[in-house]
């Protein structure tokens, strides 16, 4: 059955276009077209409207979105833009539409829009999650990967895994698949990128899990500008609701630029001969002097800690002087597994690390993290 399609645009060439497409389409039946959001607000409800096509250009037009969201909570509502603006298209959705497409789109466009956003999930902002350690061997990339497939499996809503241990990544590993995309090429395309094409870089592992892997070689680092990064994790938003990125060990610009594009990081350090404790305050107190938002979360999460006990989290938090997240035990069949590169076939589900884990994830999707 055709959609009930209400166009919403102010020029008229433009008009012209995307009804011929619209009314080119079996799958679309074109109820209205209307100047201005008022109008169309107030005269459209006549058409009972599944679909909504509105042009956001206009500076704050992004505004008007909710309003009918709220009169038309069953439609679906698409933003038209006339070339591809990060900033517009995270507004969009946060305003509550299901994404962004560009004015120049055919009938498959709107249906490839349509799925797409439809499988990120639900509206609202993409939670962008960082993981960061001082140092290697801390348990990072193992806790990305268990919590992306944690939480794509709880829900239906899309995750993405982005390897940014750009020298040393190995997320691709643990998964045990070969991407024939990289971050590389994903950063180096990104200016002429729309969410339509940049799925086609991720490797999908699962039916919610994706993977958008590290430089085949160490080399290859260098092609990356972080800016490039920037804007791939800003229009992956428009695809996953969760957006995991793995960070390489300490502070340098990718760090840095990802962890102030994330809400939340998590800072991991394992405990072994103390030096680690040192490094997570230093790191705590890095990022106050880089000034860090107030909306951002920063949670120290300490691993291989035995034993794993609320009165052993207590002595590390008298030691860091700050609160630390969560403390995860060593576990030697998840660290076969991942070397193995078995995450995403068997995981023992009856291990305090497991069950923490899946607590924190439980945490994410209910926003309580």
């Amino acid at each position: 059955m055709a959609f009930s399609t209400i166009l919403v645009e102010d020029d008229p060439q433009l008009v012209a276009q995307m009804t011929a497409v619209i009314k080119s389409s079996p799958d679309f039946n074109l109820a209205a077209t209307y100047k201005n959001y008022n109008d169309a607000i107030g005269q459209s409800s006549i058409f009972r409207p599944e679909l909504f096509l509105i042009d956001v250009d206009a500076q704050d037009s992004y505004k008007n979105i909710p309003v009918f969201v709220d009169i038309f909570p069953d439609a679906k509502i698409l933003g038209l833009v006339s070339k591809w603006d990060a900033d517009i298209a995270m507004n969009v959705v946060a305003a509550g539409a299901l994404g962004c497409i560009l004015k120049t789109f055919t009938a498959h466009d709107i249906h490839d829009a349509l799925d797409l956003y439809h499988m990120r999930g639900r509206p609202g902002l993409s939670r962008i999650i960082s993981f960061f350690s001082p140092k290697g061997r801390a348990g990072r990339t193992t806790t990305a990967a268990l919590l992306a497939k944690i939480i794509s499996e709880k829900t239906d809503e899309r995750v993405a895994l982005i390897d940014a241990d750009l020298q040393f990544g190995d997320l691709p590993i643990f998964f045990d698949v070969e991407p024939k995309q990289t971050v590389v090429e994903a950063a180096q395309d990104v200016k002429m990128l729309t969410p339509l094409n940049l799925i086609t870089y991720f490797y999908r592992i699962q039916r919610h899990l994706y993977l958008l892997g590290s430089p085949d070689k160490p080399e290859y680092a260098e092609l990356v500008e972080k800016e490039s990064l920037v804007d791939v994790v800003r229009l992956s938003c428009n695809l996953f609701k969760y957006v995991f990125i793995d960070l390489p060990a300490g502070f340098n610009p990718i760090s840095i630029a990802m962890t102030e594009l994330s809400d939340t990081v998590v800072v991991m350090a394992m405990v072994n001969n103390g030096f680690e404790i040192q490094h997570v305050k230093r790191t705590l107190e890095i990022s106050r002097e880089m000034g860090s938002s107030a909306d951002k979360r920063v949670y120290p999460v300490f691993t291989r800690v035995n034993p794993c006990t609320d009165e052993e989290k207590m002595k590390i938090e008298i030691k860091l002087e700050h609160s630390v997240d969560e403390i995860l035990p060593n576990e030697y069949r998840m660290v076969s597994i991942a070397n193995s590169g078995r995450i995403a076939k068997s995981l023992p589900e009856d291990t305090l690390l497991m069950k923490k884990l899946t607590a924190i994830a439980e945490d994410i999707i209910n926003g309580r993290r």
